[in-house]
This record gives structure tokens, C-alpha cells and sequence, in this order.
């Protein structure tokens, strides 16, 4: 069953399948399947007001796919609400479209959700192998607090260690080669914007923009990185949704990701020329060589306290790249084929 809250049900009735039943009960007495999914009109609500429905529409959904209605396109930043574990965003252009939302569209989402928490799951695999407690082993430490101190303060020369992050989009097929130079230019730009909203939480500064992939920094500390991982791993999880809606790309297409640590001689983002720098080429490498896309590669050469403990199980030894042990978090199985 498709279950529509709204305040203004006459438009969208238009545009919903006819099935939909349009719920006059409150969002905290919705009581749904996990077969069911519901949408929830969030058109015109303050960022306060929005709050506090996703708090009630989380509970009152728990496991049960559910999406929002964004008949303005007000929210910009769609992403968040797939953060927050929502399964589609209907925005504008899609309810402008002939014919309305067929039942095809909306089952996406829901098979998308199923497909995410049921046995083709991260987790649901992590057990078929053994756990990799500890697996990182490089004994390298991370320097003195105060030796970082923030993105404003540091002096351009400075020499000392940090994350670097290699992001990329993907294709099975060549992007350039179905997209067209000029498009993809665009969906470039919305990739970094993407990044960039994905990656405050972990301090993350985008250091090196080719145009076609880029690199950021993140400071030396465990808690950047934890941060950093999650983040991309949402957007894997999240990528068929992400790559169509936010992205506008409507062929398969994934994230790539890969993290190292080393030093470098810090510059100004812009102002980076050439840069000189082993860990930058190795990470430059394992990202655009060796990293697929739908998972995280790490380096070997990472501090020991990179990976929380919670995450041990997603990843898996993948062997060595330039002589560094690498490890690759598992591929997500998706109901459809993706990438």
C-alpha cells in the first residue's frame, strides 16, 4: 500500500496512483508494513517544523520504507533526507511530469529499501566471513593535537601528515562518452557540492579539483576519519537515489572512493600548482587504478585507529596495490543492476 500525508491531498491525487490512499490519521498513530510505503508532504515546513515530523515520521515508520513530497522544491539539500534513512524525495519535476508517478517509480523505492535491509545487505554479508578485529597494523601515530590548527590557520609550506580522500563517479560505461563533455562538467559540479555537504562533519577541504575526480584533505585525527567513512558509505548505500535525483545522471553510475595518509606540503586549494607529493600520487592511484566503484579502498598506510570498531566487519583484505596492503568495504548487492 502507498500512504500519502499531505494537508492539500487535490493536487497530488492528480499525480499518485489511484491506490494511494491519502491517510487523515496522524503521522504518530501510522502504524505501516515493511510491504507498505508513505510519503509525507514536508511543502512549506521551517527547518524546525521539519525536525520534528522526521523524529515522528522515524519512529512511527521504523523499518518501513517512506519518502517526502517537495512540491516547491523548497530543500535543496535532498541528501539529508536519505541521511535520515528515507527511501525516495519526490520533487517539482517529477510531479510536473506527464502522466504522473506510475506505480513503477514508487516500487523502485520500495524494492530499493528492501534491497538495503534485507539478505543482500552489507550486514547480512559481513557474516560470511570472519571478522577482521585489529586488521590495521601500520603502527603509524597520529601527531600532536596542536600541531593542526584548522583549515584558516594553517601557513602555506607547512609539512605534516593528513588524510587524503580520492572521490570519483563512475560508470560501467564511460560518463564522458553517454553524457557529453558539457554535461558531465555540470554533473561534476553537483558532485562536489554533493561532497562537500557530505563531508563537514569530518573538516573535510577540498584540496584538488581535476574536473573529472578530486582529493580532500582531512585533518589527522581518528574522529575526522570515522566521520569521513560513514559519510561514504552512505552515499554508496544511497548511490541509485543520489546518482538520479541529486546528481541528474540517468544511466548506472557509483561512487568511488579510497583514503591514504602521508605528509605533504600544505597550499591554499587553488593554489596547489603541481603538486610534488608521494602520497598524493598514491592515493591519486589507488583511486583512479585500483578502487571500484560502490566501495571504500584504504590504504595500509593509515594510522591503526582509522577504522572504528564498529565498521571492522564491512571491510575485507584485498590484496596488495604499489606495495601497501589495501582494504575494500563489501559490495552492495542492489536489487537491480547498478554498478
Amino acid at each position: 500500500m502507498v500512504y500519502v500525508f499531505t494537508e492539500k491531498s487535490a493536487p497530488l491525487k492528480k499525480v499518485f496512483p489511484k491506490t494511494a490512499e491519502f491517510a487523515e490519521k496522524p503521522v504518530a498513530k501510522h502504524a505501516p508494513s515493511f510491504s507498505d510505503i508513505s510519503y509525507f508532504d514536508i511543502t512549506g515546513l521551517s527547518a524546525a517544523e521539519l525536525k520534528t515530523l522526521l523524529t515522528k515520521v522515524k519512529k512511527a515508520c521504523g523499518s518501513s520504507p517512506w519518502g517526502v513530497i517537495d512540491t516547491k522544491g523548497t530543500f535543496k539539500d535532498i541528501t539529508q533526507f536519505f541521511i535520515e534513512g528515507a527511501s525516495d524525495y519526490i520533487g517539482p519535476a517529477l510531479l510536473k511530469e506527464e502522466g504522473g508517478l506510475d506505480i513503477k517509480r514508487i516500487t523502485s523505492a520500495l524494492q530499493w529499501r528492501k534491497a538495503l535491509a534485507g539478505s543482500a545487505s552489507l550486514q547480512d554479508e559481513a557474516k560470511l566471513s570472519e571478522p577482521t578485529d585489529g586488521f590495521i597494523k601500520s603502527g603509524v601515530k597520529f601527531p600532536a593535537a596542536s600541531s593542526f590548527p584548522g583549515w584558516k590557520k594553517m601557513t602555506a609550506g607547512k609539512t605534516m601528515p593528513f588524510y587524503l580522500l580520492y572521490c570519483s563517479l563512475q560508470g560501467n560505461v564511460s560518463l564522458e562518452t553517454r553524457l557529453g563533455e558539457k554535461v558531465l562538467s555540470v554533473v561534476h559540479k553537483k558532485f562536489l557540492t554533493l561532497l562537500n555537504s557530505y563531508f563537514k562533519e569530518a573538516e573535510g577541504l577540498l584540496w584538488v579539483d581535476t574536473g573529472k575526480d578530486c582529493l580532500f584533505l582531512l585533518p589527522p585525527r581518528a574522529k575526522c576519519a570515522e566521520a569521513a567513512i560513514k559519510a561514504c558509505m552512505r552515499m554508496i548505500v544511497a548511490s541509485p537515489l543520489l546518482v538520479l535525483e541529486t546528481l541528474g545522471v540517468n544511466i548506472p553510475a557509483n561512487f568511488v572512493f579510497a583514503l591514504h595518509y602521508g605528509q605533504i606540503s600544505y597550499k591554499p586549494p587553488g593554489k596547489t600548482g603541481t603538486v610534488v607529493s608521494d602520497a598524493v600520487n598514491s592515493v591519486f592511484h589507488l583511486g583512479a587504478k585500483k578502487a571500484e566503484p560502490g566501495r571504500f579502498t584504504v590504504s595500509g598506510e593509515v594510522p591503526d585507529a582509522t577504522i572504528p570498531k564498529i565498521l571492522y566487519d564491512f571491510f575485507i583484505p584485498s590484496g596488495e596495490y604499489e606495495g601497501r596492503k589495501i582494504w575494500n568495504t563489501r559490495k552492495f548487492k542492489y536489487e537491480k543492476a547498478w554498478v
